[in-house]
């Protein structure tokens, strides 16, 4: 099962989604913290209450290595869902990265992790642990759905969602949209007539 990760770790999330239309994109504001993160893995998914991040701590405890956190803060962006030490610990148990649509906060601290983390930004404000909130359930982050186990890639562009009963289908037609991309490149860039033709058949259709 790792070997679809690996080969979706090398296709870009363009790619990605043109192959399932657009329709399992997360919200474009969702970003990554530096440009170069780019992420695959399974989603461990995390409801969380507005302003109680309790449930974050029980789902770093019980993701697997190499599982992606994906919290639904619904939007939040004046309370965090963590900061550079909860992150860290994250990343010391082997969770591969973080996708949220909310924020975090000690963001000097959490850069110098050099840890994948997709967010809305940052803020100030902690949260309480109520206790409420629940782990590996149906959720929706950032205007998509997502279930336990689904594939997320993340990259500088954003965050694609790939069903798990799709995902053999997605990655061969992401694969075959790579190569297309890549083969017409090489074929039309830096080269004039060949640019013209293409747009010409392009604007015919």
């Amino acid at each position: 099962m790792n070997n679809i990760l690996t080969a979706f770790e090398e296709i870009p999330t363009t790619c990605i989604s043109d192959t399932m239309q657009g329709l399992n994109n997360m919200d474009p504001s969702i970003k990554p913290l530096k440009e170069e993160y780019r992420v695959a893995g399974r989603a461990f998914t995390v409801k969380m209450p507005v302003g109680d991040n309790e449930c974050v701590l029980r789902a770093i405890r019980e993701a697997k290595p190499g599982d992606i956190l994906v919290v639904d803060a619904k939007g939040d962006t004046y309370r965090t869902i963590a900061g550079d030490f909860i992150i860290g610990l994250a990343q010391t148990l082997g969770i591969k990265g973080i996708v949220t649509d909310g924020v975090i906060r000690d963001i000097v601290g959490v850069k110098k992790l050099n840890y994948p983390v997709f967010c809305k930004g940052t803020t100030v404000a902690a949260s309480a642990k109520a206790g409420w909130g629940q782990v590996n359930v149906p959720i929706s982050c950032g205007g998509t759905s997502v279930n336990p186990g689904d594939i997320i890639v993340a990259d500088a562009d954003g965050v694609v969602v790939i069903p798990k009963e799709i995902e053999e289908d997605v990655l061969k037609k992401a694969k075959d949209k790579l190569i297309f991309d890549q083969e017409r490149e090489e074929k039309i860039s830096g080269n004039p007539e060949a640019i013209r033709n293409y747009l010409d058949s392009m604007l015919s259709k």
